[in-house]
């Protein structure tokens, strides 16, 4: 079974949008979450996952499997797949 895959987002963030794209373009499939698109419980929730991931709490944050990729680093997506298998 592939690794689950989870963006975290923000709609106006750069480096969000192309690492989406990179995986959209490798037809890697995967979750978003968008922060800025969220409210109340929902947006309280997903901030403290986030903070529990990358306290700095900066995006892209990129969960694959267990790895937790910040910023948009293909290298590194590319090793976190290859890693979960």
């Amino acid at each position: 079974m592939p690794a689950t895959i989870t963006v975290y987002t923000l709609a106006t963030c750069p480096h969000c949008n192309h690492a989406k794209d990179y995986l959209d373009e490798h037809n890697i499939p995967y979750d978003t979450v968008s922060v800025d698109f969220l409210s109340g419980d929902d947006r309280t929730r997903a901030m403290d996952t986030l903070r529990r991931l990358n306290p700095e709490v900066t995006f892209p944050t990129i969960v694959i499997g267990e790895t937790v990729i910040v910023g948009f680093r293909p290298e590194a997506i590319e090793a976190a797949l290859k890693a979960a298998g």
